[in-house]
C-alpha cells in the first residue's frame, strides 16, 4: 500500500461515514485524476429510491462531468467495498486504468470473490486492481452498520 492509496483511501471512507450517517449502508468512492480528487461518492440507493445510486456510479458520474468526458483514462477509484457486478462493469466501460478497495464482499464482489470482471481478458479494457487498503477499517464499518440495524429492528 502506498501512503497516496491509503490518504485516497480515508477519503473514501470519510464519504462512507456520510452515508451511514444518513442511514445509507457506509460504502464511499474517490476518483482521482492526476493526484487531484475529480469525483467523490457515496450510497444514496434508500435516499434516492435509486438502485442504481451506489457509491461508485456517483464518483464515476461527477469524474465524468468534472473531465468533460466518458474515457476515465487516468483516473485511479478508490471505494472502501469490493464493487459489485454492475459496479465493476461500471468501472471496465468507464475505462477507470486503476482500481483500489478495501475491504473483499464474499456475497457480492465481482472484482475477486466472485467474478473477475475488472481483469477479465475476454473484455476490452482491463484494470489494474490493488486490494485490501484500510480493509480492516472499512470492514468494521460496515459490521457495526448492520450490527446497529439488526438491534433496532429486535
Amino acid at each position: 500500500m502506498s501512503p497516496t492509496d491509503d490518504h485516497f483511501l480515508e477519503l473514501a471512507l470519510i464519504e462512507a461515514r456520510k452515508a451511514a450517517e444518513e442511514d445509507e449502508v457506509p460504502v464511499g468512492a474517490v476518483a482521482v485524476f492526476e493526484g487531484q480528487v475529480v469525483g467523490t461518492g457515496r450510497n444514496a440507493r434508500e435516499r434516492r429510491a435509486d438502485p442504481l445510486a451506489h457509491a461508485e456510479l456517483e464518483a464515476i458520474r461527477e469524474a465524468s462531468r468534472t473531465l468533460g468526458r466518458w474515457r476515465l483514462t487516468g483516473v485511479t477509484l478508490y471505494v472502501t467495498l469490493e464493487p459489485c457486478a454492475m459496479c465493476a462493469g461500471a468501472v471496465v466501460n468507464a475505462r477507470v486504468d486503476r482500481l483500489v478497495y478495501g475491504a473483499s464482499d464474499p456475497k457480492a464482489g465481482a472484482v475477486g470473490s466472485l467474478y473477475e470482471l475488472c481483469t477479465d481478458r475476454r473484455l476490452n479494457h482491463r484494470v489494474e486492481v490493488v486490494s485490501g487498503v484500510r480493509a480492516v477499517e472499512a470492514g468494521t464499518l460496515l459490521t457495526e452498520f448492520f450490527r446497529r440495524k439488526r438491534a433496532a429492528a429486535r
